[in-house]
């Protein structure tokens, strides 16, 4: 079973990176140690938030597999975005730009989906108890 805290927590860190992207904090140019902006941090940890809700709200099988999937690349789309920049502010030039939207669109297209998807399974065996349960878990 899910704990309704931890879903509520990572909503809200996602709710929170959302918020601050779309308005553009000024504090997302803050330099972490090491150099890396706040703000790709936060991208990053906004993606793995939505994509563990959707892991988390999701029952054994299928939808499980492929929240955990989701989780798994939205992960790796910080090493990944940095590998393809050569750096840690995501800056681009040329065709690696274009790619990385690509990469970055799939990534958020697929944590997205894997939430709604696992928030459609709950809301299906609401409605419907019995449906995909199998006879030993009855």
């Amino acid at each position: 079973m899910h704990s309704g805290w931890k879903i509520a927590a990572l909503l809200a860190l996602a709710a929170f990176a959302l918020g601050s992207l779309v308005v553009g904090a000024p504090y997302l140019e803050t330099a972490l140690p090491g150099g890396l902006p706040l703000g790709n941090a936060l991208a990053a940890f906004g993606l793995c938030a939505i994509a563990a809700c959707g892991a988390s709200i999701a029952r054994r099988g299928l939808v499980r597999r492929l929240s955990l999937l989701a989780l798994l690349v939205a992960m790796a789309w910080l090493p990944v975005s940095v590998a393809m920049a050569g750096n840690l502010a995501l800056v681009f030039s040329g065709a690696r730009g274009d790619a990385w939207i690509a990469w970055s669109a799939g990534v958020a297209i697929a944590t997205v989906a894997s939430l709604a998807l696992a928030v459609l399974q709950r809301l299906v065996l609401v409605v419907w108890p019995h449906v995909g349960v199998s006879q030993r878990e009855r």
